[in-house]
């Protein structure tokens, strides 16, 4: 090896342009030669649709006499070699970046409700929201008939939960090193509820005293689940917060996840899923009485026989005289409801809970929170379920553990507190907004018909900006090629 070395060194020195060629093809120098046998293993490796490759598919390949016999190779190469070459080709073995999570992203009923509620509602508040540039300069709407149409603000609201020995996990360790014993499980946990938003950070009164947050010790041993009163609580307290303010002079657009607990209707929300067909006793859970309906010509109607009554003070009217009283005279005749009230045409006349269930009072029921929220004179949304990327207060509970995860494991639920307070409120307002203006653009682009994976795409691409660029199409188009 050095006399050849010399040798090169000579030739080189008197003809620049005498290189040194690899004579015995050695492993990758078969790659660098050839591009298009590259190009043929990575179009392969694409086509068998495997998520888990392995140097084995490649020699597998390389072996088959046609491949063989075009690219006049003399004998297949090893899985050693296969692997270096794989490497040469930019395929690294390990664990995969996560993006955002994608179950249930692209289902029918989730993008109808994307596509067909959420933006059109984003696109009606939009030109009455302040915006912020990457210096975080602001810039406010244009509002020419204030105060009938006043600037809207986003205060936005998620809940998320700081255990105890989530902790750092990787770091440089000595091989001299010994294991140390591990505590079990994630640890004592506190959940936190808080509303955020661009314009004001985390939600609290003007001189700071009061806050939004909502410290919850959750489980059945501590203070049971965070319900749907509490959730109504936490937001009329918001409402007084944002209304300090912005006394008159805007008003919020509170924002909120799909979950179960901000579904639920009030306690005499109008509902026929357990009314009785005849005239009973009854109440919604034994709680309060249904409030009225609606009558055709718009008049109220009670649902409960006056207290005096000769005969049943009182009484739950039944389905069957409410309809009556709608002039469904022959809908009231019908079976109280179908088995199990899986109808075969949930439009049809089938049953007096269904045709009960699809009059235009009880379909317009609005959920308890929605109904407090209007009652204030705010807007209030709910974003589509498997979007967490268009709630820009996820990236700050991202922001927050990531501090938290580098103190050390607190000594008892009081200092986990602390912790968790002191963590929150290291994300400051600058970051918010620049959360804010990333969910914008996936908003945008889900307006402009992109799919989730698009969407994160382009977010990646664009990242600078709060709106993608009108090429974005064709950045689209030119990625698949």
């Amino acid at each position: 090896m050095a006399r050849s070395l010399r040798e090169w060194v000579w030739d080189y020195l008197e003809d620049n342009g005498q290189l040194p060629f690899n004579v015995y093809r050695g492993s990758v120098s078969i790659l660098a030669q050839d591009e298009d046998l590259a190009e043929e293993i990575h179009e392969h490796l694409r086509s068998l649709g495997k998520k888990y490759l392995t140097a084995a598919d490649v020699v597998r390949f390389l072996a088959t006499p046609e491949i063989r016999m075009h690219f006049n190779l003399k004998k297949t190469p090893t899985e050693r070699t296969a692997r270096r070459w794989m490497h040469t080709m930019e395929y690294r073995y390990g664990k995969p970046v996560k993006g955002m999570f994608i179950d249930g992203h692209e289902r029918a009923d989730v993008v109808d409700y994307r596509q067909g509620i959420f933006l059109p509602f984003w696109a009606s508040i939009q030109d009455q929201m302040a915006v912020w540039d990457r210096e975080n300069n602001r810039t406010l709407p244009a509002l020419p008939e204030f105060p009938k149409r006043k600037r809207v603000v986003l205060v936005t609201h998620d809940e998320s939960t700081f255990y105890a020995h989530d902790q750092r996990q990787t770091r440089w360790i000595h091989t001299s090193e010994k294991p140390e014993p591990v505590r079990k499980g994630e640890g004592s946990s506190i959940m936190v509820s808080d509303f955020m938003s661009p314009d004001l950070g985390w939600l609290k009164s003007k001189d700071g005293t009061q806050e939004a947050r909502v410290i919850f010790k959750a489980g059945k041993n501590h203070e049971g689940y965070f319900s749907n009163e509490h959730i109504l609580a936490q937001t009329e307290l918001a409402i007084e917060l944002f209304e300090d303010h912005f006394p008159g002079t805007a008003i919020a657009a509170f924002a909120f996840d799909n979950a179960p607990s901000h579904q639920k209707r009030a306690a005499d929300a109008l509902s026929a899923l357990k009314m009785p067909k005849n005239p009973k006793l009854w109440r919604p859970d034994d709680k309060l009485k249904m409030r009225n309906g609606v009558l055709p010509n718009g008049e109220q109607q009670p649902l409960y026989f006056p207290d005096d009554h000769p005969t049943m003070p009182g009484y739950f009217k039944g389905m069957s005289i409410i309809l009556q009283e709608r002039s469904l005279i022959q809908e009231a005749k019908l079976p109280a409801q179908c088995k199990n009230f899986k109808c075969q045409d949930v439009k049809s006349a089938c049953c007096c809970r269904r045709v009960l269930f699809n009059q235009p009072d009880f379909t317009a029921q609005k959920v308890a929170l929605v109904e407090l929220i209007e009652a204030n004179g705010h807007l209030v949304f709910f974003y589509p379920k498997y979007h967490c990327e268009l709630n820009p207060i996820e990236q700050c509970w991202g922001t927050a553990k990531y501090e938290y995860r580098k103190l050390p494991i607190p000594a008892n639920e009081a200092q986990m507190e602390v912790n968790s307070r002191k963590c929150l409120d290291s994300v400051d307002i600058v970051k918010m907004r620049q959360f804010t203006n990333r969910s914008a653009r996936f908003i945008d682009a889900y307006a402009r018909g992109l799919t989730g994976a698009q969407a994160s795409w382009a977010n990646k691409r664009y990242h600078g900006h709060r709106v993608l660029p009108e090429s974005i199409m064709n950045g689209l188009e030119m990625e698949k090629n």
